[in-house]
């Protein structure tokens, strides 16, 4: 019998996908479940942006191959754009757009790992950053953050978990899964410590950019000196309501730009055409819609911060940014119900799936195992629904 390779049965299935199918799974038997378990706005793609799919097909301009990095109008507008918002100069050839920036991400790590390379991961950290990493055959280390210190990892900590064989570091800001935002004080002391080590490339996933809630976003590869070595992972699934779409995209140094370019054109080729022309439009055209869905996204997170505090045994920090709650609920470990016992934040996600019929994602595949994921991306009345019913299951448990 024919063998799976190692290579896929040593990495994991991506936890949100696996409870978002379980979700589905349950409202196709007539279950009425509340999902918020995966990262997706619940908004529509703005209608300017529509269009502007609309005029590429019309135009019966766009149905060839696209280039492997992307159109190069698109390329150019994403150049503009990180002048513009991020202060960060990137040509168009070392621009890569791609299908999502989650193939992005890995198109970097295939482009520069060796086995035996680590890569330092700020934890929490979104799921597929590891997997990312072992199937490029590299090794990750994990450097957590503290809930007290809103699960941002310190300066210190990155200092310390740096060995000679550390060939990247990833993180996001604002953070999937803690809605965490580092500030550019703190950014400034990373930098201090990565400027000490210029062999080392830093992985900034910026794709919560729009959904920052602290201020003026940072990307560190506008700090001194880190710009020649940062890679910004942006996209235009969160701040655009385009998940769908499948664009991401990378600002990087040349050299891993056409490595990326080299890998992707043995993978996929281009981003799909329409999608790209979409995607010009979202960035040629106003951030209103961008802002309002923001402005939403902060009325919910009050709203879900309140509601939260409520729930006996929930610990819970206020998110600076993105659209999730990573609250802390390790007290209900070891309780039970019905013959049905807590042994982990798994079992207890799968608790409330079944009987608060609410999907959740546990922290555990986020790298932290006491906590939750919840995502706010989804109506008021869905959240009040939803935390109201979760909190009745949860008084079950003693």
């Amino acid at each position: 019998m024919t063998q799976l390779s190692k290579r896929i049965t040593n990495i994991p299935e991506s936890a949100t996908l696996a409870m978002t199918a379980k979700a589905r799974e349950m409202r196709e038997k007539g279950v009425d479940v509340i999902s918020l378990s995966i990262g997706e706005p619940d908004f529509k793609t703005p209608k300017h942006i529509q269009q502007g799919a609309i005029n590429a097909i019309n135009e019966e301009k766009y149905f060839a191959y696209p280039p492997v990095n992307g159109y190069l109008d698109l390329r150019q507008a994403i150049s503009e754009k990180f002048k513009r918002e991020n202060n960060l100069e990137y040509s168009p050839d070392q621009i890569v757009v791609s299908n999502g920036a989650k193939q992005s991400i890995a198109n970097v790590f295939m482009a520069i790992l060796d086995p035996g390379d680590e890569v330092i991961v700020f934890t929490p950290y979104w799921v597929s950053y590891s997997a990312m990493i072992l199937l490029a055959e590299g090794s990750p280390v994990f450097v957590n953050g503290s809930f007290e210190n809103d699960f941002k990892v310190t300066a210190e900590q990155l200092e310390a978990a740096i060995t000679s064989k550390t060939k990247a570091v990833i993180f996001s800001s604002p953070c999937n899964p803690t809605g965490s935002v580092f500030t550019n004080d703190e950014l400034e002391k990373i930098s201090g410590v990565l400027r000490q080590h210029p062999e080392i490339v830093i992985v900034a996933d910026e794709i919560y950019e729009h959904i920052n809630f602290s201020g003026k976003h940072v990307s560190i590869g506008a700090l001194e000196g880190m710009q020649d070595r940062t890679v910004t992972v942006n996209g235009f699934s969160k701040g655009f309501a385009m998940t769908g779409w499948r664009v991401g995209y990378i600002g990087a140094p040349t050299w891993i730009a056409k490595a990326s370019n080299k890998m992707q054109g043995q993978y996929t080729s281009g981003n799909c055409s329409i999608s790209q022309r979409a995607a010009l439009a979202a960035l040629n055209g106003p951030l209103d819609a961008t802002i309002e869905m923001t402005k939403a996204y902060r009325s919910r997170r009050q709203l879900v911060y309140d509601l939260l505090k409520e729930i006996p045994g929930f610990e819970v920090n206020m998110p600076e940014g993105a659209f999730y709650f990573f609250p802390n609920v390790k007290s209900y470990i070891g309780k039970s119900n019905n013959g049905i016992t807590i042994n982990s934040v798994g079992d207890l996600c799968m608790f409330l799936l079944e009987d608060a019929h609410v999907s959740l994602v546990t922290g555990e595949a986020f790298g932290d195992p006491d906590c939750l994921r919840l995502s706010y991306a989804a109506s008021e009345d869905d959240l009040r629904t939803a935390i109201a019913n979760m909190k009745e299951s949860l008084a079950k448990l003693s």
